[in-house]
């Protein structure tokens, strides 16, 4: 795990979320990897905001969503605020998780956007790419191969698509979208398309928060296909750890 509290410094004030507990909502996995990152992640978010915080899960996993906000509001929580521990607007974010909140909640229950589209995502990383053994100097030599489970969502996918534009435009030599499910190029396919252009290395880089199935299957593609680097999911990394704090603040 990253040691993300010496690199960060605190984002939200006492005063901006006093008597508000903090709900973050993962995926879920039947992988116990998956809960313990991101009960990580959760104790990062406490420790940074200074806020209780909790966890729970859309599937695979408990608590649930509804059984979460219960124990929180029996626990004397005077506000809640959800922050869903998703890369996309796809059908968790715009569905599951809604229907989970749909109750007559005694407190305010506020929900905040999803992680995607911020930069901080992008930092985090290439946090990871350093360090797996590249090297700021292999930016320009090296294509990266962003890894995304995948999604039917035509937003969802193209959420991914941006982040390997914001990669290109960070300086590295080459930058491409691949899902582990679905119809559309997959990791070890763009290993090779990349290899092909005549890059130094390439890397392949899982867009994913926490270890699991799909991530291993994103690693196993990666190393049949050649792969030079393969970075760890993106985790507790402290730009992580921010932005989900940020998202916190921006709960009114």
């Amino acid at each position: 795990m990253t040691a993300w509290n010496a690199l960060v410094t605190p984002v939200v004030p006492q005063a901006e979320l006093s008597g508000t507990t903090l709900l973050l909502v993962a995926h879920g996995s039947r992988d116990p990897r998956h809960s313990t990152t991101l009960r990580a992640v959760a104790d990062g978010v406490r420790l940074l905001t200074g806020h209780r915080t909790a966890i729970a899960f859309l599937e695979f996993d408990e608590p649930d969503v509804a059984a979460a906000v219960s124990a929180l509001v029996a626990g004397g929580a005077g506000r809640v605020v959800v922050v869903p521990l998703l890369l996309s607007r796809a059908y968790h974010a715009t569905t599951d998780l809604p229907s989970a909140l749909s109750g007559d909640w005694p407190v305010p229950v506020r929900r905040t956007r999803v992680l995607g589209g911020s930069p901080l995502l992008v930092e985090a990383l290439e946090r990871r790419l350093l360090e797996a053994g590249l090297d700021t100097a292999d930016r320009a030599t090296t294509g990266v191969v962003v890894a995304a489970t995948g999604s039917r969502d035509a937003l969802a996918r193209a959420s991914v698509a941006a982040v390997a534009g914001d990669l290109r435009r960070a300086g590295w030599g080459a930058a491409v979208a691949s899902y582990v499910t679905g119809p559309q190029q997959r990791p070890g396919e763009a290993v090779r398309e990349l290899r092909a252009r005549g890059l130094a290395r390439v890397a392949v880089a899982p867009y994913v928060l926490a270890p699991g199935l799909l991530p291993d299957r994103i690693a196993a593609e990666a190393r049949e296909a050649g792969a030079d680097v393969l970075s760890a999911p993106l985790g507790d990394a402290p730009e992580l750890i921010r932005l989900v704090a940020e998202r916190a603040l921006g709960a009114r």
